[in-house]
């Protein structure tokens, strides 16, 4: 994407493209909305994104200014903390509802479920790639560990179980007790 806007007024417009989003969930928001919202035109939009899928994935991974591949404490299970110690109880909760909104979205609409995999999913999964990689090569996880290939799975249950099972929003303590509990001792319990 080659950008003209400032990096400051892009920030700004991946805020709004979010709370829009919040408010209406994907199908109801339009580039019209956007448009509106952020004071600029839809051709600006189109040119600067091509697209309203294109624009959503961007906004949620500029919402998210820190990857795992970014976090290497030495200590599998303090890279997974420190990745958690960045979030706040609140982003986490709205992250959330956030996210389940998009999911539903997703099985009506496969150029955001396409857009998402190349922006957000594939560069998360990339980075996990490699926290895990690491792990394996201090000694800390077996390169044969049968778990090594469900943590991302593990990882998403967590988001989706909670509030599904529980009622409860995923917060801090939540995933740090289940990186603790479940994901940690399939990897073998690396410390």
């Amino acid at each position: 994407m080659a950008s003209r806007l400032t990096a400051e007024r892009e920030a700004e417009l991946y805020e709004s493209v979010l709370d829009l989003l919040r408010e209406v969930g994907y199908d109801a928001l339009t580039m019209d909305a956007v448009a509106a919202r952020t004071r600029s035109s839809k051709a600006t939009l189109y040119r600067q994104w091509g697209n309203k899928p294109e624009l959503v994935a961007r906004a949620l991974r500029h919402n998210k200014p820190v990857t795992l591949h970014e976090i290497d404490t030495g200590s599998l299970r303090r890279d997974f903390h420190e990745l958690v110690g960045l979030e706040d109880d609140c982003k986490l909760e709205k992250d959330s509802a956030l996210m389940r909104g998009l999911m539903r979205a997703v099985h009506d609409n496969p150029d955001l479920h396409q857009a998402l995999r190349e922006v957000l999913i594939e560069p998360e999964i990339t980075g996990l790639d490699q926290v895990l990689r690491r792990a394996v090569e201090r000694g800390e996880v077996r390169a044969d560990c049968p778990a090594l290939p469900y943590v991302v799975h593990m990882l998403v249950g967590a988001f989706v179980a909670r509030q599904l099972v529980e009622d409860k929003p995923v917060d801090k303590a939540f995933l740090g007790n289940y990186i603790d509990a479940v994901v940690l001792p399939a990897l073998g319990d690396p410390v």
